[in-house]
């Protein structure tokens, strides 16, 4: 029977999580107003 008793883990860090990776990302790219807000919209 395996043991169910609690373990320290030993997780191996990440450099960067996620949503830091995106927060930088998003900091880097030249950010353009609205230009045209409707453009992305599609017709009907």
């Amino acid at each position: 029977m395996p043991d169910k008793s609690p373990h320290q883990q030993q997780q191996k860090k990440a450099g960067k999580t996620i949503k830091q990776k995106r927060a930088d990302k998003k900091a880097k790219a030249p950010h353009e107003g609205a230009a045209d807000p409707v453009a992305h919209l599609k017709k009907r």
